[in-house]
């Protein structure tokens, strides 16, 4: 793994899974930073730091899916991997033309999380 205490943005709205994911992603040696919602993480000066972002599908204003590119406007390079407990077919696809890293449907074990950001720190890495 490549953890080193890279920064991790995690993006989501709900209450329990968001310090669930912090702890999950913290005790695996990342330096995880949560938001609540798409304007918040837009709204993070600190944000353009990160390694990579986790971000919900489904958030109260603004969708995972609607704040990549803006996020990618605002200077925002590290990948992004979609969770979304509102799996639809055709749904992958669309997250994989946006260029989303990795796309992980709820419930999906942490082990399964971690590997993703792994695998999307390496692939984004300059040759």
């Amino acid at each position: 793994m490549v953890m080193g205490g890279q920064k991790i943005l995690i993006v989501e709205d709900d209450d329990s899974l968001r310090p669930a994911l912090e702890r999950l992603l913290n005790a695996a040696g990342w330096r995880a930073v949560i938001h609540a919602s798409a304007e918040a993480l837009l709204a993070d000066p600190a944000a353009g730091d990160a390694a990579c972002v986790v971000c919900d599908l489904k958030l109260p204003a603004m969708s995972g899916l609607d704040m990549l590119p803006e996020w990618r406007t605002l200077g925002g390079k590290a990948p992004v991997i979609l969770i979304t407990a509102y799996d639809a077919p055709g749904l992958r696809e669309a997250a994989a033309r946006r260029g989303v890293a990795a796309y992980l449907a709820k419930p999906f074990r942490g082990t399964a999380l971690l590997e993703a950001i792994d695998a999307a720190i390496t692939a984004a890495k300059p040759q």
